[in-house]
Formats: structure tokens, C-alpha cells, sequence
């Protein structure tokens, strides 16, 4: 039996890596461990581990990192706490393999103190482009740390061995946020009225604004661009969740919350929905709105658009149903006019989606019940051969 230590620090992270950690859990060949850290240990962020204790999934590690800064120093200084808490619980758990989803400095951290313990590592979601966040540069550090990748694309597999990791072990399996939709029970407008005490209106939107962290500096007056734009609306309800816990998260919060007092008839702000609840609210709104990485995953299979705003997901593969734009409010505005057109109305259900049908987990536990895991993993740049022929 092999143990496989999950690392989780944000509460889309859990939710995405849930239906693998499900299948895994069933299967006599593993032993699941998981390590709870980040946000999700934070009462300013929701406090979303008690979203994981109400999963069917039992915790064996909770390691406090985030401080009450969000500056650079303040990151730099959690990360450091990181590395510590996460050295530790590997040494107490004695996994044989650790999985890692995407980009974040929580799993940056994973991921070295993996390097250090000789441990190999799994990762999901390597190979993609976020030009405008500071995540681009750890996912790729992440997937030269790792020794087996799952990834979301075609093209983000190519982009991976480009990176001189060994073809055989980059799989494509498409995107595991998409898993659970076609088991999801999703909540109806009515209900979602009653447990989140919001009324939907003729229009409404899901915002989500993450800082983009390659520019914090610019995040107040992108936020202002933005909530300028939205307040212009008219009969439209707004839906606002909490941004992640990152450089410039805290402005963007605060800007969030203050506008929301200022229009409790037509704004809400949610520090965290809960995966159910969120695709629920998605399912029914005309738009997503923002720069989340689930208005480019997830939205395009329940037929409904996304306006990208910015820099922060720029690079990624994006489906017909996401509209990109810059921060300017010129920009913002013409989006979410083309949002609202009926020709692009007509379009979104026929929406083919480029992450895959949802069957993302079964396809990395079958590449992992083959996969004969190394003791100590030693790893060979790979070399395309045209490369290695001009040598």
C-alpha cells in the first residue's frame, strides 16, 4: 500500500482535488493523507477548513501560516513558515508520494520541502500561464520539482516536456475541476435565496477579483474601474466573493465590502460560498465576472460567460465563452455589453469546453495504479531530439 499526502491551502484547491481524494480513499492500493494549511486556517478567510471537516475526508495535519500582513515581506514570511510546518508533517506522516495541485506559494512550499525529503511529487495543472500573477513562475518552478504531471491540455502537456520533463510521465487528463459537475445536486434559486439570504433579480453576476500580484500596486485602481463599471448596472444583483489571500488581497476586500454596504438592495459579499453553493450561484447567473480561474474552467460546461478581466489568467486556453478585457473602464464596460448581447447569448449553450468531459480524476488514478513510485526520485532533463541533435 502506498501513501499519498494531499497538501491543500485555499478553499477552490480542496474542492478541485476532492473527487481524486474520494477515489483514493476507495482504493485498498493507497493510504490518503492530507494537510490542511493557509486560508483555510484563517478566520479572515472564512475559515474554510470547516468546509473539509464537513467532507468525508479526515485531516492529519493543520499548519497556521497566513499572518495579518499581505505585503511581500508578510507572503515571504508565511512561506517561511510554510517550508517549516510542512518538513515537519512529512517527517511525522512518511508519505511515499505528495500531490500537488496548481500554483499557489502553499504548494511552492509543499513542493521544496518535498525536494528536500526526497519525496516524488504529483502534480495537477502544471504547464499553464497566468502572465499576470506571480503563481506563473511557481507553478513552473513546482512542475520542475515534480516527477509525475497531470495536465489540463494538450498543449500544457507539450509545454511541460518543453520545460525537459520525460514525456512519459506528463499525462493529459483534463481539467479535475470539471469532475464534479455531473455529480453535482445543485442548489435551486430558490434555495440558494434561503441559505444565503440574497434575492436574485432580471440580472445577475458572480464577481470574483483576485489582486494581480505581478501588479498590487494597481490593484486599487483596477478595483475602482471595476465597481465603477458594475454600479452602473442596472436591476442586476452582485454576487461577490472573497478575494485569495495574496499580495494586494486585502485592498481588493476592503474595496468589496465597502461597496457592498453602500448597495445591500443589490450587492453581496461572501468571504466563502462553499463548492456547492458556488457553482449553484454560477449555474444561475448570466455572467461570471473577475479573473478566477473557474470562469475559465468550470463556467463554459454550465453554458454561461465569463468577462476575464486583466492580466492574471492571460496565457490560459480559453473557450468561446470567455470574453477577455483590460482594467480600463472603457474596456470593462464594452465586456459586459457584449455579455448581454443576444448573439453571444445564442451561443453559449453549444459551448464547447477545451478542459476536457469531466473524468479527470478516474484518468489519474489509473496512471497512478500502474505507476511503480520511486524510493528517491532522480529525474533526467529531457531533451527534444532536434535539441539534442544540435548539440
Amino acid at each position: 500500500m502506498s501513501t499519498l499526502c494531499f497538501v491543500t491551502g485555499t478553499r477552490a484547491e480542496f474542492g478541485l482535488l476532492l473527487p481524486l481524494m474520494q477515489l483514493i480513499r476507495e482504493d485498498a492500493r493507497f493510504q490518503l493523507r492530507l494537510v490542511v494549511t493557509g486560508a483555510h486556517l484563517s478566520p479572515e478567510f472564512g475559515l474554510t477548513v470547516r468546509e473539509i471537516e464537513e467532507s468525508s475526508i479526515p485531516i492529519d495535519e493543520r499548519i497556521e501560516i497566513v499572518l495579518s500582513s499581505d505585503s511581500a515581506v508578510g507572503i515571504s514570511k508565511s512561506m517561511g513558515l510554510a517550508l517549516i510546518g510542512l518538513a515537519e508533517a512529512y517527517a511525522r506522516l512518511k508519505p511515499d508520494m505528495v500531490v500537488l495541485l496548481g500554483d499557489r506559494y502553499e504548494a511552492f512550499c509543499a513542493a521544496a520541502a518535498a525536494v528536500v525529503a526526497r519525496l516524488p511529487i504529483a502534480h495537477l495543472h502544471g504547464g499553464e500561464l497566468t502572465e499576470g500573477a506571480v503563481d506563473d513562475v511557481m507553478r513552473h518552478a513546482i512542475t520542475k520539482m515534480s516527477y509525475l504531471h497531470f495536465t489540463a491540455t494538450e498543449r500544457y502537456r507539450q509545454r511541460v516536456i518543453q520545460l525537459g520533463e520525460d514525456p512519459a510521465r506528463v499525462h493529459t487528463v483534463g481539467a479535475i475541476g470539471l469532475d464534479g459537475l455531473s455529480r453535482m445536486v445543485f442548489l435551486s434559486r430558490q434555495e440558494l435565496e434561503r441559505r444565503l439570504g440574497i434575492r436574485f433579480r432580471q440580472r445577475n453576476l458572480l464577481v470574483t477579483f483576485h489582486p494581480p500580484t505581478l501588479d498590487a500596486e494597481g490593484v486599487q485602481e483596477q478595483m475602482d474601474a471595476l465597481l465603477a463599471e458594475l454600479e452602473l448596472l442596472r436591476d442586476t444583483v452582485l454576487i461577490f466573493t472573497k478575494a485569495n489571500a495574496d499580495a494586494g488581497g486585502r485592498a481588493v476586500n476592503a474595496a468589496i465590502s465597502s461597496f457592498a454596504a453602500g448597495h445591500r438592495e443589490s450587492a453581496y459579499f461572501f468571504e466563502s460560498l462553499g463548492r456547492q453553493a458556488y457553482l449553484s450561484v454560477m449555474k444561475e447567473v448570466d455572467g461570471v465576472v473577475g479573473n478566477s480561474s473557474s470562469g475559465i474552467i468550470e463556467a463554459p460546461s454550465l453554458g454561461v460567460g465569463t468577462v476575464n478581466i486583466g492580466d492574471r489568467q492571460r496565457g490560459r486556453v480559453t473557450a468561446e465563452s470567455t470574453i477577455c478585457c483590460d482594467t480600463r473602464r472603457a474596456d470593462i464596460q464594452a465586456a459586459l455589453r457584449q455579455l448581454y448581447s443576444p448573439a453571444f447569448r445564442e451561443r453559449l449553450p453549444h459551448t464547447h469546453n477545451p478542459y476536457g468531459d469531466g473524468t479527470a480524476a478516474r484518468g489519474i488514478l489509473a496512471v497512478l495504479r500502474k505507476f511503480q513510485i520511486p524510493p528517491a526520485p532522480v529525474k533526467q532533463f529531457y531533451d527534444f531530439p532536434e535539441a539534442g541533435a544540435r548539440r
